[in-house]
């Protein structure tokens, strides 16, 4: 039950009087508060209640506040999507084309962060990351829900790469939580920019809402597209400060690992779906731009963040 646990208790003492307004008119920094806290109650196991027909309550008004923000961030990227092709070859190849003009590819702070970047810089910046982390594994398996089966194959290989092919210490999520052990990182809610909240809490909605089926689809598969060229500069910079595999693996990996799996995406989940059904080309092309658009507003939040560090970039 969402409500359960202080996770639960947080979002009923901060919901209260605000939950009838849409999330245009709270403050990002609350709203994404509110968000994360039930993001976290509700994925998490948990038993069942005797006040669950009022947890279901409060749920359904958050619901309403995430929906208004799913929605407001569809209207700002609407345009865009609409040039998207219907045709499977043409939707892959701009789809494709999005590693290049995409929303906040090439930013300046990554080559600085390879080149240049401060330990005391690169530690805050991975605690960022680490906080906004949605869990990918979580978010493919989630998403694959009654998909035809060859999507549905090809998220399931992810999903066992992710996974580690069965081998704890090659699970990714580990991995990432043991960078940020050895790293001395310690991430908190208080200290995370709303905008690396907003991204997790944009990639939860899709996958737990059914009718966002096709835009995390599109999320999904364009973090591995564009995740490659900034994992680079990453484990570049970790290895320029003196960090050695065991902590760079995380980075190392999907430096190159999500090179096949975009490859792989694209041609056994995005064109099948897209042939199948042409219809979807358009929430596919929304969920890729309105990811990379959560990207894009952290990283310009991390620049403004890191600036007196960052003025060669």
């Amino acid at each position: 039950m969402w409500g359960q646990g202080e996770a639960g208790r947080d979002v009923k003492a901060g919901a209260g009087a605000r939950l009838e307004g849409q999330a245009g008119e709270l403050d990002p920094g609350l709203l994404h508060q509110l968000l994360l806290h039930f993001n976290r109650a509700r994925l998490s196991p948990a038993i069942p209640q005797e006040d669950w027909e009022a947890d279901l309550r409060r749920e359904s008004h958050l619901r309403c506040l995430e929906g208004a923000f799913v929605e407001a961030e569809r209207e700002r990227i609407a345009a865009r999507a609409a040039e998207a092709p219907e045709d499977p070859d043409g939707f892959v190849a701009w789809f494709e084309a999005l590693k290049q003009a995409g929303p906040g590819q090439g930013d300046p702070l990554f080559p600085w962060l390879a080149t240049e970047a401060p330990l005391e810089a690169f530690r805050w910046f991975l605690t960022q990351e680490v906080a906004g982390e949605a869990g990918f594994d979580d978010l493919v398996a989630m998403t694959q829900v009654k998909l035809p089966t060859r999507a549905k194959l090809e998220l399931a290989r992810n999903y066992w790469d992710e996974m580690g092919r069965g081998r704890e210490e090659a699970m990714h999520g580990p991995m990432l939580a043991g960078l940020a052990e050895a790293l001395a990182l310690h991430p908190t809610d208080e200290d995370t920019v709303w905008e690396a909240h907003a991204l997790a809490n944009l990639l939860v909605a899709f996958a737990a809402n059914r009718r966002y089926t096709y835009h995390s689809v599109g999320a999904l598969g364009v973090v591995e597209l564009t995740a490659p060229g900034r994992a680079v500069c990453v484990n570049e910079g970790l290895q320029r400060l003196g960090f050695g595999m065991p902590v760079r693996r995380y980075y190392a990996l999907h430096a190159t690992l999500d090179v096949k799996h975009s490859e792989a995406w694209n041609r056994e989940v995005l064109w099948p779906l897209v042939a199948e059904d042409p219809g979807v080309a358009r929430p596919i092309a929304e969920g890729a731009l309105m990811r990379l658009r959560a990207g894009a507003r952290c990283f310009e939040r991390y620049r403004q963040e890191l600036a007196p560090m960052l003025s060669r970039a």
